[in-house]
């Protein structure tokens, strides 16, 4: 018995039968990760501000001592200028012909390769950025489809290895926190307190954390792997930790993208001097 082709006619791109505005989505996810590698780059390649640190806020800084803040973008620092710095200043070995070194080429390869190969962006840059497909029942401006088991989108699974360097810097990151909470007085005497630049510095790091801990690579590493989550309690609990974060993923990967940039913004704006940062108390 023959059958009859029922495979509907394939859609030109941008042809849909959907009565919404489809395409809000993929735009507003366009501009905004546009925006955020814009001036990502931007703040990458500008470490000093007039010769003098940038990214980092501290010492005798402002008003009321200076409180101990260091740009997400740049740490860990390996070498910079900076109090910061594991090894002192920039490296000898650093190519000539290449730009001027900066602390952030060493480190923001880490979580940009994370959120890249991230399961969640991949879905939101694949429609905004490539239109692979543009959206959901919308036509697409290709034939075929390759998938991720060829070059270059198999890279996408080194996922799971950028989650354990991940993972290292929700440490870090929440270190800077702390040292955020400490200040310095004219005679270099460190005194506890809670500034604006303290709340955002650890704001950032709790939304990171509640980012990378929600990843699904780290749901099935702590016990999805397992055919029946009862043979072992701890992991199943584990797991349903995480699934609860998973559960906002988005969420929480557009509040650390924003966060994680408005972090530097602030830290760069105390640090060349246009705002000064409000202390509520220290001791």
């Amino acid at each position: 018995m023959a059958y009859a082709d029922t495979l509907p006619p394939r859609r030109k791109f941008g042809q849909t039968t959907r009565p919404d505005a489809w395409w809000v989505q993929p735009l507003f996810v366009f501009l905004g990760f546009s925006a955020f590698i814009v001036y990502s780059t931007w703040a990458a390649f500008h470490p000093l501000y007039h010769g003098a640190c940038a990214y980092w806020y501290g010492g005798l800084h402002g008003e009321n001592g200076g409180a101990d803040y260091l740009s997400p973008f740049y740490s860990p620092e390996f070498w910079g200028t900076s109090p910061h710095a594991l090894f002192g200043v920039a490296p000898s070995w650093w190519p000539a012909f290449l730009p001027a070194f900066s602390p952030a080429f060493l480190i923001l390869w880490i979580p940009g390769g994370f959120r890249f190969t991230c399961y969640y962006y991949r879905g939101a840059y694949y429609k905004a950025f490539w239109a692979d497909p543009i959206n959901c029942a919308v036509g697409e401006p290709r034939k075929t489809f390759l998938g991720e088991r060829s070059f270059p989108l198999i890279i996408q699974n080194v996922h799971r290895y950028f989650l354990y360097l991940a993972l290292v810097f929700v440490v870090l990151l929440s270190y800077d926190a702390f040292l955020g909470m400490w200040f310095t007085d004219a005679l270099g005497k460190k005194h506890f307190g809670i500034g604006v630049g303290t709340i955002i510095m650890v704001l950032n790091a709790v939304f990171i954390g509640l980012y990378t801990c929600g990843c699904h690579s780290l749901r099935h590493l702590v016990g999805g792997f397992l055919d029946s989550k009862t043979k072992a309690p701890s992991c199943a609990k584990t797991y349903n930790c995480v699934t609860c974060l998973n559960t906002r993923h988005m969420l929480w990967a557009w509040i650390s993208l924003f966060w994680v940039g408005f972090t530097d913004v602030y830290i760069r704006l105390c640090a060349t001097g246009v705002i000064h940062d409000f202390v509520f108390f220290k001791f």
